[in-house]
């Protein structure tokens, strides 16, 4: 049933243009009012609030403890952007406020991080709650040593989130928590040429990760160089410039490796990952034309049945993914391919109107949620939950926006 849909698809856009172009329209307000109807649940009547990154599955009465709460980031700023695109600005603001408060107050640090996820909800006075949970084995309220950290790709989205916001209401306090962000890269994770993983664990002694992310570097010069388009100032020039270097290193022949170990060394040739062969491309204009070799890599390699696994094992379809490969081929001008992957995704849609995070039960990463170089285990996954972040990106697929550049594609 659902390649019939395809095919049917794709064989309008050949007979009729002006058919396809209306199936494209309604395809994006679908999106557009099914991510508007989720945030709207959660942040409705709030000047400041983050949203909630999972719902629990068909299968659960709730979720895990360590989910229940967790407002990721990433995810947040994901829905900023993509609201933006729809030009739904009341809502992308509300949480978008939230962001910047962030950026502005925290609990432990001054040095304007923002952590990896915080307390879904409305954002009050104070700082900003971390996800927590009562532990009644240990008697103790519970944090997660990961959420706790801040990944240096995690400050680089809220920062291209805030740009994003900047570009589209002209709030010059946006501008400036954008800044703020970047800064804190600049002060505290920068090589010379690259930027590290950022830090992990619990307050105040965090662990500082030394590894470099290939993702993490893309994300640093998209938003650094966005602000130095803004401001003029060197500094933003040179972040840019550093992670070019980094990304120029870690391209292989066709494909991007993952980054370094936490010694230097390139990672593990093996270890594969889907948005490190797009993003990279995606984010650079005027990449190198071998780069766009990345995506026959990744639908050689890691392609799975109606779209993309996370990495090469391909144990099953990772809905983000595929809706992240769907604007890929859009931008590498390939809009039939970029259409049967978002169309295939509506087998994902839940009655809130999330996607749900994978189309079987779990999804393998090949990645260990403990990012130190204690990590002994590969656990973690991804599972067939409603996930703000997948809906997010399929939302910036169907209206052909690039979260790197805050611009439709052509």
């Amino acid at each position: 049933m659902k390649r019939s849909v395809v095919t049917i698809i794709c064989f309008a856009m050949i007979a009729s243009p002006a058919a396809a172009n209306s199936g494209l329209e309604s395809q994006r307000a679908r999106h557009c009012a099914a991510l508007a109807n989720a945030v709207t649940s959660q942040v409705a009547g709030s000047k400041a609030s983050f949203v909630r990154s999972y719902e629990h599955g068909e299968d659960e009465s709730r979720l895990p403890a360590g989910l229940a709460s967790s407002a990721f980031v990433y995810d947040n700023a994901l829905a900023v952007i993509a609201l933006v695109a729809c030009r739904n600005f009341s809502s992308a603001t509300m949480v978008g406020n939230a962001l910047s408060f962030a950026a502005r107050n925290d609990r432990t640090f001054s040095d304007g991080r923002v952590r990896n996820a915080y307390r879904a909800g409305t954002v009050g006075e104070g700082t900003p709650a971390l996800p927590g949970w009562w532990d009644d084995n240990q008697k103790i309220w519970a944090e997660d040593a990961a959420q706790d950290g801040s990944s240096t790709g995690n400050v680089a989205w809220a920062a291209l989130a805030l740009l994003t916001l900047h570009q589209a209401t002209k709030q010059e306090s946006f501008l400036a928590d954008a800044g703020r962000l970047i800064d804190w890269v600049i002060a505290n994770v920068s090589t010379g040429s690259g930027f590290r993983g950022g830090f992990h664990g619990y307050d105040p002694q965090q662990v500082k990760l030394t590894w470099i992310s290939t993702e993490h570097n893309v994300d640093v010069y998209a938003a650094a160089s966005w602000l130095f388009r803004l401001t003029g100032e060197r500094k933003y020039a040179d972040a840019a410039s550093a992670a070019r270097q980094f990304l120029e290193r870690s391209f292989d022949a066709d494909h991007f490796l993952l980054g370094t170990k936490p010694d230097g060394s390139l990672a593990d040739p093996s270890m594969l990952a889907l948005d490190v062969q797009l993003w990279p491309w995606m984010a650079i204009p005027d990449a190198p034309a071998p780069w766009r070799s990345a995506l026959n890599f990744a639908a050689t390699h890691l392609a799975v049945k109606d779209g993309f696994d996370f990495n090469g094992d391909r144990d099953g379809l990772w809905v983000e993914g595929t809706a992240q490969a769907s604007l890929a081929y859009r931008i590498a001008g390939d809009p039939r391919r970029s259409a049967q992957l978002l169309t295939t995704l509506e087998a994902d849609r839940t009655p809130s109107g999330f996607l749900n995070a994978t189309r079987g039960a779990r999804v393998s990463t090949g990645l260990s949620l403990d990012p130190t170089p204690a990590a002994t285990e590969a656990d973690f996954f991804y599972f067939r939950r409603p996930h703000l972040g997948a809906t997010a990106w399929a939302t910036l697929a169907a209206t052909a926006w690039n979260p790197f550049t805050g611009k439709k594609v052509d």
